[in-house]
């Protein structure tokens, strides 16, 4: 009987072993086939450069400068796109919903990074219900009735409609390095919200941006030149590859340029914030 028994599991494993041997069978694991010609790591390794100590002793001078990026941008769009998941790519709002998700960046309220959002009102903010829709039913006698049905639940609705980053900044200068530097302490997200778009676009939250700098390095951005040699999202706003306008400097009365400026008048008014950072930088070294 015992012999029997090893004879019977020698057979069976033998075409168990077989049939796993056959063509077809085989099933592929994530990771064996690579969607490229070789391992991309630079991106992946990639860490932000650290600011440098600065003593406050050291600036002799420091301008407050609040920009907004407009999305609809050429320039801007690698920020903005794509609206949905694509592999091997992100945009920065989901970059940024990823990691506050995660309770590794906090979205705050306001600019002054006091009060922020708990995560159940983030994922408040990001679900949006569509209008409600009378829905049509057949009956058995042939009839039919309408029954009002809730619209469908939107949780990407921010990927589309964010259209506006504001940056908050400062420029100073460091006499110990002479050299005029700018830091961003902080971005705002702006979108239009849907059923809402004639509001014009809404803050939804702020971002300490010295806590976003680590994630931010860990991310590819889109190049239209080469795609071997793509920046990351820290790259993009170290080297400030955006366009931007300025809305507000710091002022007495705290107000934002189109307070007192329309139209052409808000641009040039705009060109003028810049452009007294830049003569205040060459006069310093004008001899």
């Amino acid at each position: 009987m015992n012999v029997l028994r090893i004879c019977f599991a020698t057979v069976f494993g033998l075409f168990s072993l077989a049939t796993y041997a056959q063509p077809g069978v085989f099933q592929p694991q994530p990771g064996d086939y690579r969607d490229g010609v070789y391992d991309k790591e630079n991106a992946n390794n990639r860490r932000f450069i650290p600011y440098t100590h600065l003593r406050e002793g050291d600036v002799t001078w420091e301008k407050r400068v609040w920009r907004k990026l407009d999305m609809r941008e050429k320039q801007n769009q690698q920020l903005y796109y794509p609206e949905l998941y694509v592999s091997g790519r992100t945009s920065l709002m989901q970059v940024l919903l990823k990691h506050i998700l995660t309770n590794e960046i906090i979205a705050f309220k306001n600019e002054e990074f006091i009060d922020y959002y708990e995560l159940s009102e983030v994922r408040n903010k990001m679900v949006i219900q569509g209008d409600s829709t009378d829905v049509e039913t057949m009956l058995p006698d042939g009839s039919s009735s309408f029954e009002r049905k809730p619209g469908l639940k939107d949780s990407t609705w921010l990927f589309e409609k964010f259209i506006e980053l504001d940056i908050k900044e400062d420029w100073f200068f460091d006499k110990q390095k002479s050299t005029l530097e700018v830091r961003i302490l902080g971005l705002g997200i702006n979108a239009l919200k849907p059923g809402k778009e004639e509001a014009g676009p809404i803050t939804q939250f702020w971002v300490y941006f010295p806590n976003c700098r680590k994630y931010f390095a860990q991310y590819e951005v889109y190049n239209s030149k080469n795609d071997s040699e793509r920046r990351t999202f820290e790259d993009i706003f170290w080297k400030r590859q955006f366009s931007s306008r300025a809305y507000k400097e710091s002022n007495v009365y705290d107000r934002d340029v189109e307070f007192y400026s329309k139209g052409i008048d808000a641009l040039l008014e705009s060109d003028r914030i810049k452009n007294d950072i830049f003569k205040w930088e060459h006069d310093l070294w004008h001899f």
